[in-house]
């Protein structure tokens, strides 16, 4: 056991030889590296399929039809579902033990994707989405706590961290682009048949991981269940309007008040209502949000608008994207340079300004703008938000005590993807009203809520950290 050393000189009762044979073949056939490697292609995965989907819901609503409101399905049935789980599925992965927890995840994800390349309509493709997201959700934590348990050192561990997340920002710069690429050579089903053999990939290098213990982890089942329905039905709210959209808000609120009651009575909520008692927490909670509201919402935006408003080809869209989430790796590490020297509040503040200033030259850009001039004028949003989120995530980790950093980082990742749900879901309703007036608006909304975010930012002078 760790922490249990033999001194060779000290008598030591005798040893099951076969016990011996087993941990030595163990030792011998597991890798750290590709443990790494597994859990690096299976976080790319999960958040290659956050974005890839975008550039080809024009293909998707002439192969299937069901207009603006189906498209956003087509995206949001996704993130909804991974952002929902996402609170609970730590648990799980503690119980099931991270490596079978990843490897149900995969399994399931590569299933789905099979499932939405194969789907004969609109219904099945959005079923096969929310397959895919409550997949998405148990493969994100599970591939993190195998990085951790592959890496005991912590100066190891956190250099295998950091390529973890850079595997996440290349699939992110990636993403617009292989779905261009494979929408336009292919087929839009090729965004999801690419993901079998690389899931296959994922599950063949898990064989070389240890098996993880499984601990006991309390699940808080009544709150995770109002959390889903409460978002689910907002979002309908959102999309579909009308009385159904009345009657959905109504079933929104009913079951956010249940949510909120739970919670304060769970001896193990899912969110922790105490975590926003810190001003630090509910800012850092808030700007994430808001950039990820300016970030998806303009990517699914941009995605429509370089090929319905200006009739560019799945992949010429695709590569529009290219600037601008192409600097986002290298603006995450400039982000922690700065915290290191000048503290998270300045990174923050420039982030979430830069970002804000970004989408108000946006409302300048139409139909006759050049292409390349809308791709440069699209990068200070995506730097923008890059240089926010790892200052104002190291902030977050340091007003909560370190037994709940894991909770408190479910927390603002799920906050994060509901938020770039429902961003899918407002902009999306507002520009099938008229695109042009409905992308100003919503980048007007988008650039509001960065500039109220940053002002919290600026007003922060530091809060204690959750008891």
């Amino acid at each position: 056991m760790e922490g249990m050393a033999t001194n060779p000189t000290t008598e030591t009762p005798p040893t099951d030889p076969r016990l011996t044979s087993a941990t030595s073949e163990l030792e011998h056939h597991t890798s750290p590296s590709l443990t790494l490697a597994a859990a690096l292609l299976g976080f790319a995965l999960i958040t290659l399929d956050a974005s890839v989907v975008n550039v080809a819901l024009p293909s998707i609503g002439s192969a299937f039809g069901g207009g603006m409101s189906g498209l956003q399905w087509v995206v949001d049935a996704y993130t909804l579902a991974f952002a929902a789980l996402m609170l609970s599925t730590g648990a799980f992965a503690d119980r099931a033990g991270a490596s079978r927890a990843y490897g149900i995840g995969i399994a399931v994800f590569t299933l789905a994707s099979a499932a939405c390349g194969l789907a004969p309509g609109l219904p099945v493709l959005i079923g096969a989405r929310v397959a895919q997201g409550v997949a998405a959700a148990v493969v994100l934590p599970a591939s993190l706590a195998l990085v951790r348990q592959a890496y005991p050192d912590a100066a190891r561990r956190a250099r295998a961290v950091a390529l973890w997340a850079a595997g996440g920002s290349v699939a992110v710069a990636l993403g617009p682009v292989a779905g261009g690429a494979l929408t336009t050579a292919w087929d839009w089903r090729g965004i999801f048949f690419i993901n079998l053999p690389l899931g296959a990939l994922a599950l063949v290098l898990l064989l070389r991981a240890p098996r993880s213990e499984r601990r006991p982890a309390p699940l808080d089942l009544p709150g995770q269940l109002t959390a889903v329905v409460a978002l689910t039905a907002l979002t309908f709210a959102v999309i579909e309007g009308g009385a159904g959209g009345l009657i959905a808000l109504a079933v929104a609120v009913t079951a956010a008040v249940l949510f909120v009651r739970i919670e304060a009575r769970q001896a193990y909520p899912v969110v922790p209502l105490g975590l926003f008692r810190s001003r630090t927490v509910s800012v850092a909670v808030a700007a994430g949000a808001a950039c990820s509201v300016a970030f998806y919402g303009v990517v699914f935006l941009f995605s429509l608008f370089f090929q319905q408003a200006q009739g560019r080809s799945a992949l010429s869209a695709g590569l529009m994207f290219l600037p601008m989430t192409g600097l986002i790796a290298v603006t995450n590490i400039a982000a922690g340079k700065l915290s290191g020297r000048y503290g998270a509040r300045l990174p923050m503040l420039l982030g979430q300004s830069l970002a804000a200033a970004g989408l108000l030259v946006l409302l300048f850009v139409d139909a006759s703008t050049p292409p390349a001039l809308v791709a440069v004028l699209l990068v200070p949003m995506a730097l923008g938000c890059a240089l926010t989120i790892p200052p104002l995530t190291a902030t977050m980790m340091d007003a909560v005590p370190a037994d709940r950093a894991g909770l408190a980082a479910g927390v603002l990742n799920s906050a994060r993807q509901v938020a770039g749900g429902l961003a899918i879901a407002a902009f999306g309703s507002l520009v099938s009203g008229g695109f042009g007036s409905g992308l100003r608006v919503s980048l007007a909304l988008a650039a509001a809520l960065l500039a109220l975010t940053a002002t919290a930012t600026f007003r922060l002078r530091g809060s204690a950290a959750v008891s």
